[in-house]
This record gives C-alpha cells, structure tokens and sequence, in this order.
C-alpha cells in the first residue's frame, strides 16, 4: 500500500455513567477498510463443541473450547473472524490496527479480528475477554493479511473490551500486551497507542524485554506509548492521530448526554474523519450498542450492514431464545474454490455482495445521480431508524413489553430497508 493513500483504520468509542445520559454503556465503531470489501452481518447461537474439536480460523486452527455463547457479528465476509459484534453476555468488543517497535511476524496467525471474534464466543465479561485475547496470543501468536489482497499488510492490534459495568483498553505488540480499565465517563480509540503511565495490567515480561531491547532504561516511570512507539510509523497511524483527537472532542462534547442517538452521530462525522470516505477507503460496516447497567433490561446493538454509516440505517439486534437468520445481509460462500482458502492466496477474486449491500450500493448511486431523489430517500431512511430507536427507547423504559418477536427485529428492518430502495 503507497504511503500517501489515505488510512486503513477505524475507530471506537465508549461511554460509561456519568458520561452516557441513561444508566446505560453505549460502545461505538466505525470499521474503515478497502472501499470495495463487503461486511456482512451474522448471528451464531450458543454451541457445546466436543472435547478435543479443532476450530478453523481465518488462516490457523487453534482448540476449540467447550462451549462458545452465542454472538453477533459484523465482519469482512473474507474472512473467519470479525471486525466488531457482541455477545449474549451483554460483551462488545471492537479492534484497531496499530504499529509498533516490536516486528510484526510476516507467518500467518491469528488476526486482530480473530481474537475479536473468540474473546466474544469465550468470555462472560469484558475483562474475561482480556484474559481470553491475551491466552490466545501467548499460545498462538498474531499475523498474517489482513486484507484480501496478494500484496502483503499485516499490523499488531488494539482493542476496545466493554461490557455493563466497564470497558477495558488492551494495546499489544507482537505477544506483549497492555491494558488500562475505564469505569466512568468517556473514551475513545484509533490507530494510535494511547496507554502511558496509567496501566491495570500488562504482560509479565513487558518491561524486561523492553529494557532487554534497549527501549527503556529500567529507571524512573514507564510509559508504555512512549517505549513502544514504532520509530518510523506509517502515514496513516499518523492521520490517526487526528482522528483520534477528533473522535475525543465529539465525545467530549456529549460528556454526559451521550446516547445510541448522540454515538450514531459521532459515528456519522465526516469533517472528522471518523465517517470516513477517501480515495481507496471507506467506512464498510458501523455498530452501536446499549448496555444497560439494570441485568433485567435487554442489551440493544444496532448495525449498519452497509457501507458509509451517513447514508445508512442503523438496525436493531437483540439476543433471544428464537432469532431470525437474515439470509440477505450474508455473503455467498465459496466453500474450498474461495481464494482465500486456495494456496497461493488471493490469486483471484469473486463478487461477496449480499442482497442488501447490493440494493444499498444502487441507492448510493441514486443518491449521486439525482440529489433530489437521494436526499427523499435518506430522509424515509431516516425514519425508519427513528421508529426503531424510539420502541428501543420505550422497551428500556419499561413502557412496551419485552416479548418473543424481539428476535425478528434485525431481520424485520433489513426486510423494511430493502422495501424502500426497490
């Protein structure tokens, strides 16, 4: 990738009470990608697995555990893991590219996006999901492409961890890991390192092969962002960093009324770049949730499925007994003929379209053509959102009923979405 095109990156955020309005944790993100690559929206249930089962990850197979709760998932559809979601123990975790001094290993591993993916199937809380990430990484390692694409790109990861009563921010290095636990108030996360002096936890040998590499005298405070920051960053970690103090400036500015409302907003910022829409990258898939902090008020996670979150609908998710398969936010699968999977990979490509991307990208057309028409259209579109935020609004509150049709809802609204573009 050419230094001067603009960032593959992305963005998460979180508030916590006092900063979100409610009694709620609201997560945020924005997945920025390769313009044209596909995200795709999926539901597994929770699943025992047999003892001694082997789990195929996007490049390694790992052990599988005994038992993975059930997820929802907004992912590049190439691959195994994920890109953001949430499971059905209230967690939410996002990912973020980062750079380092530490080496990024050139073998396949495990992706930042994997470990998404299994710190959702393996853990109840956002610090479990810490100590999953972290378990996986010691045994497995991280690398390999991380984007469909011959030529080669990898990066180390930072995550975003949160859950109803607290949020964890881990940064790694290659197996070396640091993590800062946030309890009140507003934070967010980009392609930068941002822990210092403040850390909760770290990997036992940080600091000793730190000053081991000659990156830290061993004397006076360590500061983690500082020892560790790469000594010839990439352009676009860089960039990150104004986006980073963008996204903190938006929060800031909600500190204490922040909502699903107020996030989608944040999310939707252009002259920020946080929405971001530039040369050969794009926001490609975006998700808020509410966490109640009250276990007896279900948690809400509302993704796009579409690229450009300024010009799509954020829909509704929650967890059930009985959940609706939506078929047309799923892409074609390939099966053993997916590049992906073929050696050497990446050697072709094949169209990942689901229904609704499809539907949603003549829209996006439609809007370029005839403002008139697009502008109709994202007002309708519009409105659909606000219903569904307002009976959110209403369940929470306790004014409508909490009932079994809760399952069909992201289906119901991908189903409505659908209806307006034909």
């Amino acid at each position: 990738m050419a230094e001067h095109e603009p960032p593959l990156s992305c963005d998460c955020f979180v508030s916590l009470p006092p900063g979100s309005q409610d009694d709620h944790v609201i997560f945020g993100k924005n997945s920025d990608r390769p313009r044209d690559e596909v995200q795709e929206v999926l539901y597994y249930p929770a699943t025992s697995h047999p003892s001694g089962t082997m789990l195929e990850c996007t490049y390694i197979q790992i052990p599988q555990a005994e038992y993975t709760h059930a997820v929802v998932l907004s992912r590049p559809s190439w691959l195994w893991g994920a890109e953001m979601g949430a499971n059905d123990k209230g967690v939410c975790i996002g990912n973020e590219a980062v750079w380092t001094r530490e080496a990024i290993d050139p073998g396949e591993a495990l992706l930042g996006m994997d470990l998404v993916r299994l710190g959702l199937e393996r853990a109840d809380s956002a610090w479990g999901a810490v100590s999953v990430i972290t378990g996986l990484l010691e045994q497995h390692g991280q690398g390999g492409p991380c984007r469909e694409d011959p030529a080669p790109f990898s990066y180390h990861n930072s995550f975003l961890l949160v859950d109803r009563n607290e949020a964890w921010v881990m940064e790694t290095a290659g197996k070396l890991w640091v993590a800062q636990k946030v309890t009140e108030g507003v934070k967010n996360i980009s392609n930068a390192l941002t822990i210092g002096t403040d850390i909760s936890a770290e990997h036992p040998e940080l600091r000793s092969v730190a000053q081991a590499q000659g990156w830290w005298s061993g004397e006076g405070e360590f500061c983690f962002n500082e020892v560790f920051k790469s000594e010839n960053p990439p352009a676009r970690m860089e960039l990150a960093k104004k986006r980073y103090s963008g996204g903190t400036q938006l929060l800031q500015q909600h500190d204490g009324s922040v909502t699903a409302e107020v996030m989608m907003s944040i999310l939707r910022d252009k002259p920020s770049g946080i929405c971001m829409d530039s040369g050969g990258f794009r926001t490609t898939g975006s998700m808020v949730s509410i966490l109640p902090r009250d276990p007896s008020l279900p948690c809400i996670h509302f993704l796009t499925a579409t690229p450009d979150p300024s010009r799509s609908v954020f829909k509704p998710f929650i967890f059930s007994e009985s959940v609706t398969p939506v078929s047309r936010v799923i892409s074609p699968q390939y099966g053993p003929d997916d590049p992906v999977r073929k050696q050497p990979r990446f050697q072709s490509q094949v169209d990942r379209r689901h229904d609704l991307y499809k539907a949603h990208e003549g829209a996006l057309q439609t809007m370029e053509t005839n403002p008139d028409a697009g502008n109709a259209l994202t007002e309708t579109l519009r409105m659909l959102e606000g219903q569904c935020l307002t009976d959110i609004s209403a369940l929470l509150s306790g004014e409508i009923p909490a009932d079994e049709e809760l399952g069909d809802l992201f289906f119901d609204c991908v189903d409505t979405e659908l209806k307006f573009y034909q």
